[in-house]
């Protein structure tokens, strides 16, 4: 039976780096996969925000996210325009009722969100919101959360108490290939090895992932919640 899947990402490109392969393996096999990006991605570059100084720069940054989730066979995106990384100067609960609302409109079976200990603020407060927006109440559709990694924010967290532990793995053999490609589509993002953000790391993590667990290329992931019925 297809389930339905939401990724909900604080960033353009977060959905893609934490689980682009795992996203096309969802679309392969019938999933309906749906994406929340909930910031504009741009306006940090600014001493002090100024959004309508990046509206063309923003309008082609959605363009890329429509490119690049078309690749990994994303049904639909959801595209809000919080201030990139300036969550904390917005009300939490504005966050979380934009993710209520989408997730009641996807009414999704699994959830996969950013990683709690992440060096990056609107990671930590996108996945806060996730779990205050998915509470385990009485007929929650939502049966599965997991947090994926995300280059140049999950490994670079000082805190070693909220290291990125994985204990979940997809295998991505077959769509690492699309994943690096959909990356491609984030001009504005993706960076010149060895960044993080370049296409050679994104293999080489891919692989060291595959490696922990016997395969040649994976995703990795922290299994937050499973209810099995």
């Amino acid at each position: 039976m297809s389930k339905k899947i939401l990724v909900v990402a604080a960033h353009p490109d977060d959905e893609i780096l934490g689980c682009g392969g795992t996203m096309a393996v969802h679309s392969i096999k019938g999933d309906e996969v749906y994406v929340l990006i909930l910031g504009e991605g741009i306006t940090s570059r600014d001493v002090k925000r100024d959004r309508k100084k990046r509206d063309k720069e923003i309008e082609e940054l959605r363009r890329a996210i429509e490119a690049a989730n078309k690749i990994v066979g994303t049904k639909r995106t959801f595209l809000y325009d919080f201030p990139d990384n300036r969550f904390d100067s917005v009300p939490l609960l504005d966050i979380i009722k934009v993710i209520e609302k989408v997730k009641n409109e996807v009414v999704p079976d699994i959830v996969y969100t950013h990683h709690h200990g992440d060096l990056n603020i609107d990671h930590r407060l996108t996945f806060q919101a996730v779990m205050t927006a998915c509470r385990p109440l009485k007929g929650e559709s939502v049966k599965e959360i997991y947090s994926f990694e995300v280059l140049s924010s999950t490994e670079w967290s000082p805190d070693n108490s909220k290291y990125f532990m994985p204990n979940y793995f997809v295998d991505i053999k077959n769509t690492l290939k699309r994943k690096i490609m959909a990356m491609k589509r984030y001009k504005s993002e993706i960076r010149d090895f060895p960044h993080p953000r370049s296409a050679k790391a994104m293999e080489i993590l891919a692989h060291n992932r595959g490696i922990n667990v016997g395969l040649e290329y994976a995703e990795a992931f922290i299994l937050i919640r499973k209810i099995k019925d």
